[in-house]
């Protein structure tokens, strides 16, 4: 399993499954960072300081290290990771990914497709594509089981509704047979161009995910599949520019399953910090960076909250949140004035949807049952479109609503029983919530009891969550999600949104290069914003190679 040094240490073997179950409530009221490392000298300069090791920051750095430039990461954190960090939340023994479960969208991405950087081919990075990709257990006792195969999954949608089986499949056609390669020009950041399938795709995007799949679909229970999958990003599926999610998440579930990572979500970063290390860079943990130095208007370097400076004599690479990177800038112009841009990104920026998850250290596994008999998954979802939109409404009151809402189940020891001791599960529940409750409640008190609503929700479609069945349980409120990792601004732990002047909202600022020279931006706050797709940093990694007159061809293709 792939936990960090610091949550590894101490564990001493794993633990008895005797005795009564273990409740464990959150204690993460402050953000876990400190001073740089004791004993640990920085450099005095480098070519490129890179802010933040999450998975983006370290994307972009392993880049521009394979690219020949001296490379030091400086992360906040006692582990690399950010939202891609594998930690024993609830048990030793039990390896809990601490936010992102899915790395679904990466795949696609030519680091991954290509293997670029020789993550998967050198440095031991391994998926599992799970079967089934995910399911959705019903009130009656049956369940839709969507496979990582278009043909097994349109005949189990037929068992619900033929046409809408033939209604998926020619969802998916459209997408796979053209819109998907825009889609792939829009994620790195490119010009979509003018041909007939640009504009099928501008279209889509117009829309709302919530239209498309009403207008698509007739039955219910696959209405509330499809929508469930386009709620996978974290983003409202009523609001316009998300009509492209339904198909964009539906296809790369029947491409790659629930792509798992053997170990933890945390082996990502790993192999990215040994790619950094081997082609000569560092990654320095607990090293929080105050401040970016800029000095004649250049970014010149930056200095870490106990006064350590290093000089990059090439560039600063940014990962820090773009609601703070205005304020990091030390000199740079008059009255220290943070530049436009970066105000307007600030000012723009919003949580969007925060999140509560339940963590739960398990005896075995979750089987769901189904017309031809129990089945384990990875993923399961729960939530029907009616549920889903009265969530939403209710969020915007400040009121957490358990009523039929939006969740995703998570019970990733089905297929890597390496993050458990012999014959445990590890589970997650992930939903919405209000950071602030308008009923006044501090979320330290309701918390539990919240916690406790939602996995009666899945106990009761399921099997293996039985009170003697729970060995620990972890639950996180949207305030102890901000405070677990110093990105999640607002609980917020897929980068929030933006809302431009003229009142639309986009997931990730559109530009990597700032106005400031030498000073670019990556991270889940950057296009095309949070969940794990390697794309911020890869496209920001592009934009520096470009900008030092180094063809980024060198290290990467041309997608």
């Amino acid at each position: 399993m792939h936990l960090p040094a610091a949550c590894a240490a101490g564990v001493t073997g794993p633990p008895t499954f005797e005795g009564t179950p273990i409740e464990m409530a959150a204690d993460t009221s402050q953000p876990r960072t400190g001073a740089t490392t004791p004993g640990i000298a920085l450099p005095v300069d480098v070519d490129v300081v890179v802010v933040g090791a999450g998975h983006n920051g370290l994307v972009a750095a392993g880049y521009l290290a394979a690219a020949g430039l001296e490379v030091l990461v400086l992360e906040a954190g006692p582990a690399p990771g950010g939202d891609t960090i594998t930690e024993e939340l609830t048990l030793p023994g039990f390896a809990h990914d601490s936010c992102s479960s899915a790395h679904v969208l990466i795949q696609s991405n030519p680091l991954m497709r290509d293997d670029e950087l020789g993550l998967l081919s050198r440095y031991g990075l391994e998926y599992v594509l799970t079967d089934p990709a995910v399911v959705m257990p019903q009130p009656d006792g049956d369940c839709l089981v969507m496979r990582p195969d278009l043909d097994a999954t349109c005949d189990e949608i037929a068992r619900w509704s033929e046409a809408d089986a033939r209604a998926l499949r020619a969802m998916v056609t459209e997408w796979t047979g053209g819109l998907a390669a825009v889609h792939g020009r829009w994620s790195s950041g490119f010009d979509l161009g003018e041909s007939e399938a640009a504009g099928r795709y501008r279209a889509l995007r117009a829309r709302s995910a919530w239209d498309v799949v009403h207008e698509r679909f007739a039955h219910p229970t696959v209405r509330a599949l499809v929508l469930w999958m386009a709620m996978a990003t974290i983003q409202d599926p009523r609001r316009p520019g998300t009509g492209f999610l339904p198909s964009s998440l539906t296809s790369g579930r029947l491409s790659f399953g629930w792509s798992t990572p053997r170990g933890g979500s945390g082996a990502l970063p790993d192999a990215l910090v040994r790619l950094i290390e081997d082609s000569g860079g560092r990654v320095v943990c607990s090293a929080p960076v105050e401040c970016v130095e800029v000095e004649g208007g250049r970014a010149t370097g930056v200095r870490t909250a106990d006064g350590a400076r290093v000089r990059a004599r090439r560039a600063v690479v940014s990962s820090a949140h773009l609601a703070r990177l205005a304020g990091m800038l030390d000199g740079s112009g008059p009255a220290a004035a943070p530049p436009a841009d970066l105000v307007a990104a600030r000012d723009q920026w919003r949580p969007g949807l925060s999140v509560f998850a339940v963590h739960a250290a398990l005896r075995g596994d979750l089987t769901y049952p189904t017309h031809s008999g129990p089945v384990a998954s990875v993923a399961a979802g729960l939530g029907t479109p009616e549920g889903l939109a009265r969530q939403i409404d209710a969020f915007h009151r400040g009121e957490p609503d358990a009523t039929d809402p939006w969740l995703l189940v998570v019970n990733q020891s089905v297929v890597d029983p390496t993050r458990v001791p012999g014959g445990g599960g590890t589970f997650k529940i992930l939903t919405i919530a209000p950071y602030e409750r308008s009923d006044g409640r501090d979320w330290s008190a309701a918390r539990d009891g919240y916690a406790e609503q939602l996995m009666d929700l899945v106990r009761a479609r399921s099997t293996g969550l039985a009170d003697a069945e729970v060995l620990a349980v972890r639950a996180e409120s949207p305030v102890d999600v901000a405070a677990h990792n110093v990105h999640n601004l607002g609980g917020s732990c897929h980068g929030g949104e933006f809302e431009l002047p003229d009142g639309s909202i986009i997931p990730g600022w559109l530009s990597y290069r700032t106005s400031v020279p030498g000073l670019f931006a990556t991270g889940a706050t950057t296009h095309p914003g949070g969940s794990v797709s390697g794309r911020p940093g890869r496209n920001a990694a592009r934009a520096v190679l470009t900008d030092l007159g180094i063809d980024p061809a060198t290290v990467m293709g041309p997608s």
